[in-house]
């Protein structure tokens, strides 16, 4: 079969998806974490990719930036494709002078101004849970590995907030929550797992912080977010289990 944004075979795509927004990390990912892998999609360049992690199917497919891109590849796996479970490996800031660079966060939930869910079915709720179900064996799963995982609420925007003024952007948001980063795409894909009665999950590395001027070199960089990655491809092990 195929939708108007993936070409892959039903078969093809396995009922756990990892997904990055960046189709070279996805590509990154099966290069050199998954066995026996496969390219199961490349139109739009948007790479997806079907292998093997300790002998466990997995599906790792690039959702590309921001909740109108993620909205079409979340959407098409859950409903096409017979996906259950997703979980987003990407990247964020932070709004907390506790949370460190190259630190992992695990959202709890995402608040978005975004009305993807009204234009999508009419809803209008500006916050949507990741599910309790994955969270736990994610957070599980960072134990067993001794990774320390920053769990709370996250923003899903539609700006990337280190071109605004922060207070300004920061101004847009209830007072009286404690939002520990920004992204751009989790909102989309709760939501979307609520509605579709599947489930979603959102690990994150933080390379942004307005408490730190630091650049974060590419080596940190990359042995951070493989940290998230062995993460996540250790939680779908652990689905089984």
């Amino acid at each position: 079969m195929a939708t108007a944004h993936i070409e892959a075979n039903l078969e093809d795509v396995a009922p756990i998806v990892l997904m990055p927004g960046d189709p070279l990390r996805a590509k990154y990912i099966a290069e050199n974490f998954l066995e026996d892998y496969k390219l199961i999609n490349s139109v739009r360049n948007m790479y997806g990719y079907t292998g093997y992690y300790k002998e466990k199917k997995i599906t790792v497919f690039a959702s590309g930036m921001g909740i109108a891109s993620i909205g079409i590849y979340a959407f098409e796996l859950f409903q096409f494709y017979h996906v259950e479970k997703i979980i987003r490996i990407g990247t964020c800031g932070t709004n907390s002078k506790d949370i460190k660079l190259l630190d992992v966060i695990l959202a709890e939930s995402a608040y978005s101004l975004n009305n993807f869910p009204q234009l999508f079915d009419g809803d209008t709720e500006k916050e949507y849970p990741a599910s309790i179900h994955l969270n736990r064996i994610i957070k599980n799963t960072a134990d067993s590995l001794s990774l320390k995982l920053v769990c709370g609420k996250i923003i899903t925007s539609d700006i990337f907030d280190p071109y605004v003024d922060y207070d300004k952007y920061i101004s847009n948001f209830p007072k009286n929550e404690n939002f520990i980063a920004n992204e751009m795409e989790s909102f989309a894909l709760f939501y979307l797992a609520n509605k579709l009665h599947k489930e979603a999950a959102c690990i994150l590395t933080v390379v942004d912080s307005r408490f730190d001027s630091r650049k974060v070199t590419s080596k940190e960089r990359q042995n951070s977010l493989n940290e998230m990655i062995r993460l996540a491809l250790e939680t779908s092990v652990s689905l089984d289990k």
